[in-house]
């Protein structure tokens, strides 16, 4: 009898399903583990999209309020017209009422300043800045620059997602003075034909910068341009390519023959771009209270001196706050008008002359001169009870009198000159060792050796003592040695083959020169403008003599008054051999001389990706 075992096929049977319904369980398991993760995927895709996104949107709010900020610096006069446009938290005004509404697509955010107003962006000064900038500004330095926090928090608004994008960006608002370069000219920069130069300190241009020579230019620090660089035939005499660098340019670059850079952003000053000559300009109205006001020398000047044709009087003013000038002066003294014989001015002005008359050979003019003895000056200031004498009340609490600006306003025939002369300028005044400046619209000269008491370091380059801050600033500037004879000046010609002028002696000058030029209308010879070496005019036979020039040459404008074009040796002067020389004291934001204008420099300092509702988010290294 044979049985048949069916109950083992079905257990096999239901074996194989159930390994099915397992397969097909895990399988399921698996498709919703994945379809879940999928889903989580997607959702983390899309908060992470929505957090970029959102941080976008904040990193917009904070770049709208910075660019206003930048524009108020650079174009409003400066710190104070940041600081006074901050706004209130919460209260719907100044930078912190600032965050994108411009478009349609801003409506999708809601904008907040971490502190639980809405529609605003958080703004606030939280530190000053003392020392080197950053390495795009290399060897640059600022004093008690503001630093700013702006910071926005940006949430998305479809949906009931809770993302929230932050920003974070502190910024510097930094006020470079412009002795910080060795050279800075505004206009065209030009080094062509010079003699054999070393140029030791940073080196900057607005526009363009023209090398080439026959002899050797070597900078060696950094040279910017925020045009271009190139060795153009220039005073009738040509360097091969003149844009493509090579040999015969005898230029070489801080070391390297090619370690330059152009195309920068032009630097803006604090003063009007379209007028920069007004620095040294009298207003025609009071208007310190306006920008463009507040960056006169006229009124920055706490002492004024003014000469006309029948009288001379001074103005003795002092800033009554840190923010403003010295022209906002609410009682500043305002002398008698003294008559111009010698008597009345020995007694009352001991320091001025008016009857001095020379001629310059390249304006050939006479010039009729307002003649400050610097020596005393300086006695005369520090006893008028006006000014620092005993009983004085105008300067106290260590403060001093450090600009003055002088105005020849005398009318003139047609072959004068009104012009100023600084003699006896060995020993400037100190002013608790700020220095001392000298402002003036007219053309300036500068008589003998300049701000140097230590009489080892005359004729060198060692400004390490025996000087303080000092600066001349005028329409033009001259130097003159010792040797030169105002009545030889009025009796003798000097041209090449005629009898010339007393032979000029050694000469050290130690001061920052602000000045204007005439500048080149071609290339040919009796085009030029005389180049960067010849902006301190020359008027003797420097021929056997050494000029010793410790200094930071800058170049704002062109000359209103002295305008006759350069002319080459031989006609009026002989070069000297020329010891020029970037006075390092003036990458020293303490030893900056008075009255110095500044570039505007807005940097982005730090960054950071705060915690939403944060405001005091400092990045740690």
């Amino acid at each position: 009898m044979k049985t048949r075992l069916f109950l083992k096929r079905c257990t096999r049977s239901g074996y194989a399903l159930l390994m099915v319904m397992v397969i097909i369980a895990v399988s399921l398991l698996l498709m919703a583990s994945t379809l879940n993760r999928t889903y989580t995927v997607a959702n983390l895709n899309n908060r992470s999209n929505q957090l970029l996104l959102c941080q976008n949107a904040a990193e917009a709010a904070v770049e709208k309020v910075f660019a206003r900020m930048q524009y108020d610096f650079q174009s409003g006069g400066g710190p104070a017209t940041v600081s006074g446009n901050v706004g209130t938290p919460g209260s719907g005004t100044g930078y912190q009422a600032s965050y994108p509404n411009e478009d349609p697509f801003w409506s999708n955010f809601q904008f907040s300043d971490g502190n639980g107003h809405n529609n605003a962006t958080y703004v606030a000064q939280i530190s000053t800045y003392t020392g080197t900038l950053p390495a795009a500004y290399p060897g640059r330095n600022t004093a008690s620059a503001p630093v700013y926090r702006i910071m926005s928090n940006a949430q998305w608004l479809n949906g009931s997602s809770s993302v929230v994008g932050t920003c974070q960006e502190d910024v510097m608002l930094a006020l470079v003075p412009l002795t910080t370069y060795a050279i800075f000219y505004n206009g065209l920069l030009e080094f062509s034909t010079c003699a054999t130069m070393t140029v030791n300190g940073p080196v900057h241009c607005n526009t363009n910068i023209y090398v080439g020579t026959s002899a050797s230019l070597l900078f060696n620090t950094m040279v910017t341009a925020s045009g271009t660089i190139s060795a153009p035939a220039n005073n009738g005499s040509s360097w091969g390519n003149a844009y493509n660098f090579n040999s015969a340019w005898n230029t070489t670059f801080a070391g390297t023959p090619t370690n330059y850079v152009t195309n920068i952003a032009t630097l803006q000053l604090a003063l009007p771009m379209t007028n920069t000559h007004s620095i040294i300009d009298m207003p025609i109205t009071n208007d310190y209270s306006t920008t463009a006001g507040s960056q006169r020398l006229y009124n920055q000047a706490q002492v004024v001196l003014l000469v006309s044709n029948t009288t001379v009087n001074y103005i003795v003013q002092q800033a009554p706050n840190a923010s403003s000038v010295s022209a906002a002066d609410p009682a500043p003294y305002k002398s008698p008008s003294y008559g111009t014989n010698v008597a009345i001015l020995a007694t009352n002005l001991p320091f001025l002359t008016l009857t001095n008359l020379f001629f310059d050979g390249r304006e050939q003019k006479t010039n009729l001169t307002t003649q400050i003895d610097v020596g005393q000056y300086a006695t005369w200031m520090s006893t008028n009870v006006n000014i620092l004498g005993p009983g004085h009340t105008k300067f106290t609490s260590g403060t001093y009198p450090t600009i003055l600006y002088v105005a020849d306003n005398r009318t003139v025939g047609a072959h004068q000159l009104a012009v100023v002369r600084l003699t006896n300028g060995i020993a400037p005044p100190s002013n608790g060792a700020e220095g001392w400046s000298v402002a003036t619209p007219n053309p300036l000269y500068v008589w003998g050796n300049y701000n140097q008491t230590n009489a080892s370091f005359l004729a060198t380059t060692n400004t390490s003592a025996g000087t303080v801050p000092c600066a001349l600033m005028s329409d033009s500037l001259t130097i003159l040695s010792t040797s030169f004879n105002d009545h030889n000046s009025l009796t003798s010609s000097f041209s090449q083959g005629a009898p010339a002028w007393d032979a000029a002696t050694n000469d050290t000058v130690n001061a920052a020169i602000v000045t204007g030029i005439v500048p080149s209308t071609g290339s040919d010879s009796s085009s030029f403008s005389g180049g960067v070496h010849n902006l301190p005019r020359l008027l003797e036979d420097w021929g056997s003599s050494t000029l010793w020039l410790n200094t930071s040459i800058i170049n704002l404008y062109n000359s209103t008054r002295a305008t006759n074009k350069f002319v080459n040796p031989g006609f009026y002067y002989e070069p000297p051999t020329r010891k020029f020389s970037y006075d390092l004291n003036f990458s020293n934001p303490n030893k900056v001389p008075p009255g110095i204008p500044n570039a505007l420099v807005a940097l982005r300092y730090d960054w950071a990706v705060p915690p939403p509702g944060t405001t005091n988010y400092n990045v740690v290294p």
